[in-house]
Order: C-alpha cells, then sequence, then structure tokens
C-alpha cells in the first residue's frame, strides 16, 4: 500500500500518479509494467517513485485494491436492492461488472488482472465477498444477507459458501476475457452455474 508521503500529496498530485499508474497497468500486465513508463506518464523523477511506493508490485496492489473497494460497494448495493437475496444480487452484480468491462478505462486494467490472475491478485477480487477469512470478517456483510433463503445451518457455513460463489464469479470472469464471451453468453454461462448451485447437485 502507499506510504505516508503518497497521502500527504494534494488530491490532484495523487490523481495524476494514479492515472499514470492505471494507464502503465492497462498497458501490460505486472510483470512487464514499466516503472521508467510510470515516472515519465507522471512527471516525476524516478526516485519520487520510491518514496511513494516500495515498488511496481506495491503500486499496481493499490490500484487493484482501489477496483476492489468500488466492487464491494457494488455487491453492497447489489445485496440491498435485492431485499438480501444472495443469488439475485451476484447475477446482478455479474452483470454490472460485466458492463463495467466493456468500458474504456477499465476494460484493459481488469483484461490484464483476470488473464494474468495469481494467488495474491485472486486473493485481492475475493475480499469484494469477505471470502478470504472466517466468519469475524462477515460482520458487515453478513447482516444483508437473508438467510431465510439460504440452506445452511450455522453462520459459519457463510463463509464457505463465499468462496464457492467467489471462485464461480471470478472464473466466469476469466472466460468472458479470454474466451472474447459477448456479454450475453458470459452473463448466460454464469446464471446457468448460480442456478445450478441455487438448487443443488444431488438428487
Amino acid at each position: 500500500m502507499p506510504k505516508l508521503t503518497f497521502h500527504n500529496l494534494t488530491k490532484e498530485k495523487q490523481q495524476v500518479l494514479t492515472e499514470a499508474l492505471r494507464k502503465e497497468f492497462s498497458r501490460v500486465p505486472l510483470s512487464d509494467a514499466s516503472i521508467a513508463n510510470i515516472v515519465k506518464n507522471a512527471k516525476i523523477p524516478r526516485g519520487s517513485f520510491y518514496q511513494y511506493f516500495e515498488d511496481k508490485e506495491d503500486a499496481y496492489f493499490y490500484i487493484l485494491n482501489e477496483q476492489v473497494i468500488q466492487s464491494k460497494e457494488i455487491f453492497i448495493y447489489c445485496l440491498n436492492k435485492n431485499d438480501g437475496d444472495l443469488f439475485d444480487a451476484m447475477t446482478e452484480m455479474f452483470s454490472l461488472i460485466i458492463k463495467e468491462l466493456s468500458k474504456g478505462d477499465n476494460i484493459n486494467f481488469l483484461r490484464n488482472a483476470f488473464l494474468n490472475m495469481t494467488y495474491e491478485v485472486e486473493s485481492s477480487f475475493r475480499t469484494i465477498f469477505n471470502a478470504n477469512g472466517g466468519i469475524e470478517q462477515f460482520q458487515q456483510i453478513s447482516p444483508l444477507i437473508n438467510k431465510n433463503h439460504l440452506n445452511i445451518s450455522r453462520d459459519i457455513e457463510l463463509p464457505h459458501l463465499m468462496k464457492i460463489i467467489a471462485t464461480i464469479t471470478i472464473r466466469n470472469l476469466i472466460e468472458k476475457v479470454a474466451q472474447n464471451l459477448t456479454d450475453q453468453e458470459a452473463i448466460n454461462s454464469y446464471v446457468l452455474e448460480i442456478d445450478m448451485l441455487k438448487k443443488g447437485l444431488k438428487k
């Protein structure tokens, strides 16, 4: 995460540097990203970059975390809109993310993230659904979910359900960009899998 010196910058300077980071990480995956390009686009000395971030990985996960925070807000919005119905909320959220993928500002950054998925990147995306840890991490999300719609008997089962849903969601997003699916093809595939999960697979 950014150092204190980054947070001490004016909002305008933070925005310029953030846009330079997003531009570079949208151009190429993290492994190929160039600090030289970042400082050139931000119009700062190379040494200044290291006053704000430890390295390019630190800068990348700052940008990724900003995306995750935005997506988490969408998740909470969808839960509230759908009266806590988890499956309906996830279906709507997936559709909204698919639309975001079509926007010029996000498509290349997210495409690079999805097509060059590492454990650390996937773990960041899982935090959208609080799917990285135990029940103690669900204090914000859990009260928004209508448990009466779910076939779970204990709260401790909820994190495991969210891990399954997060895995399905992330994999479908990867397939969307990897196979160049249309929005409707991607949504249809996701809805099919969510419906199978909702109904259960054992007769």
